[in-house]
């Protein structure tokens, strides 16, 4: 993808719509146990700059844990994003895109709680859930 590129999405039933500017071309994979619970497998995350999202009305936004917030649309149920709270940064699901179906891998984070049904192929960078929360507090992020 180049600069200037933009890509739009939407859930399951349309009723939420998506536009992100300068899309990452690949997207970060996390198999979280929460992740797990909330979309039946991983979450795959697609970041990009401007995100301009429709459909507010429909948009329910739960508070996971200390650190993070999740929304889904109220009307499908098609998971929306993750916002992580101490920064403020969403990512989207890669799902409501379909330019992301071409995308690479960037890295998978929280690799060793992965459902064993759950492996992805390839040559990227994973790290443990050890591993993704020391790299965080060296960021300066609290987790309570």
């Amino acid at each position: 993808m180049s600069a200037g590129e933009r890509i739009e999405g939407h859930c399951l039933c349309g009723a939420v719509t998506i536009t992100l500017d300068d899309p990452k071309p690949e997207v970060e994979i996390c198999q979280c146990a929460m992740c797990r619970r909330w979309g039946g497998a991983f979450y795959a995350a697609q970041t990009g700059a401007n995100p301009k999202v429709s459909g507010e009305d429909l948009i329910t936004v739960y508070r996971s844990s200390e650190w993070a917030e999740r929304a889904f649309c109220s009307h499908c149920g098609s998971g929306l994003w993750f916002r992580f709270l101490p920064t403020g940064n969403r990512s989207f699901s890669a799902g409501l895109f379909d330019a992301a179906a071409a995308h690479g891998i960037e890295k998978e984070i929280f690799s060793d709680e992965r459902a064993e049904w759950c492996r992805l192929e390839g040559d990227h960078p994973r790290q443990t859930a050890d591993e993704v929360i020391a790299e965080a507090k060296a960021a300066g992020f609290s987790f309570g």
